[in-house]
């Protein structure tokens, strides 16, 4: 696993670094603007694949570093620091997003993607400390499957088999895994859909630009305080006494509940019959709370008491396909259903909430029937750890 990390790593850090040196060079040659010339294109092209690549290569070492985290924690101690754990990152995101203007006004972007590239090198420093202390105290994610397979045999089998074929037998062995990915498309469904109807309100009803922008500003920073209220107060808190499958389950009812009153007309308070902004907002805003805290602990902590092709190869796939292919699907089909059928209006994007909502709880409530009480959880680490 450290040496997945470190190649991983590096492996993103080079390509920030070349593409700031690309840019750096590209930039000063096109004149000011210029939209049209094939350096601008280039350097347009060159931004939109970052940003691709950026939504593959954040999920997939996050899933590495995750995955550690699990390996190293007991279910108890999970349920205590997962939250917090998620609170510090999305404190850091924060600054960093905060940062980025100053750099921008000062460095331009090939200095933001320089420092990207330096931070994010750097970071393999403190992953082998953490891999070292944990070899240290003996309990080194990469013994479990030494162990388990021991080097002789492993060096054979694992590289004949392919990545795919490895996912593959991952998935069919652990059918909790499939309930999780299956459970992350629903949720993402109902995000997307929510955040298309969310913006298509904001814009109806603001249409001037600075102050729309301000208002999605400060709609975000109150979803940021939230979570925060909840991953550093709430959840540690409460956790213990919550069994995770009530919580899987508790999400997708909240949210049918409050897209049930975002989609019936009498209740959503809106004019000309679509719904009002205060209350498309609350859903969604409730949604990303939920999303950002909870959820995120919640599925955490799925991976604790699985073996370690299920920590590592299982959370890698669902991290990188799950979470963008739920997204993508959802804004694929509301395309398709715009150009089929013409522009959806806020009405019928209000009844596609609710049937999202409604996907999300039966995924959720097959994936609660497959999580493990707390004691199982522990009982199932404990053997695993013996058998280790």
């Amino acid at each position: 696993p450290l040496l997945a990390l470190k190649h991983t790593t590096l492996g993103c850090a080079s390509i920030l670094g070349l593409s700031s040196l690309l840019i750096s060079k590209l930039d000063p040659q096109i004149i000011e603007g210029d939209t049209t010339s094939l350096l601008a294109i280039l350097t347009r092209y060159t931004v939109g694949a970052l940003f691709i690549f950026r939504e593959s290569y954040v999920q997939l070492i996050t899933s590495q570093h995750w995955s550690f985290i699990s390996s190293v924690l007991t279910p108890n101690q999970s349920s205590t620091w997962f939250a917090p754990i998620s609170g510090l990152t999305s404190i850091t995101s924060a600054f960093a997003a905060m940062g980025v203007g100053k750099l921008s006004a000062v460095w331009g972007l090939q200095g933001v993607l320089g420092v990207a590239a330096v931070v994010l090198g750097g970071s393999v420093v403190f992953g082998e400390a953490a891999y070292g202390i944990a070899e240290k105290n003996g309990f080194n994610p990469a013994d479990e499957h030494k162990k388990k397979h021991g080097k002789s045999s492993s060096s054979k089998t694992n590289n004949d088999e392919s990545l795919i074929t490895k996912a593959r037998d991952v998935f069919t062995r652990v059918p909790t895994l499939w309930a999780l990915f299956c459970e992350i498309l629903a949720c993402q469904g109902l995000s997307t859909v929510l955040n298309v109807l969310t913006v298509t309100k904001v814009s109806e009803v603001i249409s001037d630009d600075t102050e729309r922008a301000g208002w999605m500003g400060n709609f975000f920073a109150t979803i940021n305080v939230l979570s925060c209220v909840f991953q550093f107060g709430i959840l540690p808190a409460t956790s213990k006494y919550t069994e995770p499958s009530m919580l899987w389950k508790g999400m997708p009812m909240l949210m049918l509940a409050m897209t049930c009153f975002v989609s019936v007309p009498k209740l959503s308070g809106g004019t000309n019959g679509d719904p009002s902004l205060n209350l498309i907002a609350s859903a969604f805003l409730v949604m990303k709370t939920l999303e950002f805290s909870v959820r995120r602990m919640l599925d955490e902590m799925v991976y604790v008491p699985l073996d370690f092709e299920s920590r590592f190869l299982g959370k890698e796939v669902i991290g990188v396909l799950g979470y963008r292919f739920g997204k993508s699907a959802a804004s694929l089909a509301l395309s398709a259903l715009t150009s089929s059928f013409g522009t959806i209006g806020l009405r019928e994007l209000s009844y596609f909430t609710t049937g999202a909502a409604s996907v999300w709880l039966v995924a959720a409530w097959k994936l609660s029937a497959l999580v493990p009480t707390r004691a199982e959880a522990e009982e199932a680490y404990e053997k695993m750890k013996k058998s280790s």
